[in-house]
């Protein structure tokens, strides 16, 4: 069986911004809260980092700085994956470098790939690192699927552990996960899929909802990791309102809106995300404190 990075919940950080630049003094403040929250791991430079529009210095900065905050006191991923396999490994090695516990990769995004493309291009990535990968399948952004069959022949490499699978597609992660096997992690990438995907044999989530409650986040998790489906199930359902208004925008535009409103950063974000319209953040508004968070 292959070394897993973590079970459980692990935040995609926001990267907070502040005057154009990114905002380190409130991301530090962040790190902390996530992990007294009880959060399991963290992934910096994701999607819901805003990776598309930091610039190569910036990614490599924040990777650095989010191990250093951090200090081993849960797993740090960094968002490495690229539509340029080349461009990929430098960013990988970077972080690799600095430290990172594993790395997050996404599928190639607009000029897309076959999949046996895929199989080329994470194969290529993974002899080149020395820590392990997790693959990220977002189809809707990317316009690119991992099937069942690729995944299994990606879990042979002996670096390729974990696949962050955001399809939507439950009988595909059944599939996958009955050809895989141990082989390869499975972490739900929709937070209203936390406990489906977990009765099937994920592991976890990587999660937009844990920026706001790590603690509650964490511990749907848990409870499916121990069997306790209902009481998990309850939480999920108990939560849902709140998950779409998350995503009634693209992402992170809801999230970072919401993060601000609890004190965490400001508001600003790069074009071309930009402020919700009035109505949407009066739905998240309402949503956040119907959930319970005061603000």
């Amino acid at each position: 069986m292959k070394q897993t990075v973590f079970t459980g919940a692990a935040t995609a950080l926001i990267t907070p911004m502040k005057n154009g630049g990114v905002d380190f003094e409130s991301f530090g403040k962040l790190v902390d809260a996530q992990i007294e929250g009880g959060i399991d791991a963290l992934v910096v430079c994701g999607t819901t980092g805003e990776s598309a529009t930091l610039d190569d210095k910036e990614h490599k900065e924040l990777i650095e700085y989010c191990v250093k905050k951090v200090n081993g006191r849960v797993p740090v991923i960094a968002g490495t994956g690229s539509n340029d396999t080349n461009y990929a490994i430098q960013l990988s090695k970077h972080a690799c470098d600095v430290g990172v516990d594993a790395l997050l990769l996404v599928t190639p995004y607009y000029n897309k790939t076959t999949q046996r493309g895929l199989v080329k291009h994470f194969t290529t990535i993974a002899d080149a690192v020395d820590k392990p990968m997790i693959l990220y399948n977002v189809p809707s952004r990317t316009g690119t699927n991992i099937l069942p069959a690729t995944y299994a022949e990606l879990a042979k490499h002996e670096r390729i552990v974990a696949a962050k699978e955001a399809n939507g597609n439950l009988s595909s992660v059944a599939e996958t996960l009955y050809r895989c096997g141990d082989e390869l992690t499975l972490y739900s990438g929709n937070d209203d899929q936390i406990v489906p995907i977990m009765s099937l044999g994920g592991k976890g989530v990587i999660s937009v909802l844990s920026n706001l409650l790590p603690r509650e986040t964490h511990d749907i998790c848990q409870n499916c990791l121990d069997g306790n489906y209902e009481e998990a199930a309850k939480a999920q359902l108990k939560y849902i309102p709140l998950i779409s208004s998350l995503f009634c925008e693209v992402n992170p535009i809801p999230a970072k809106t919401a993060m601000a409103l609890l004190g965490y950063c400001s508001e600003e974000m790069r074009l071309p995300l930009c402020e919700m319209a009035p109505e949407n953040r009066e739905r998240l508004i309402k949503d956040m404190r119907e959930a319970g968070l005061k603000f």
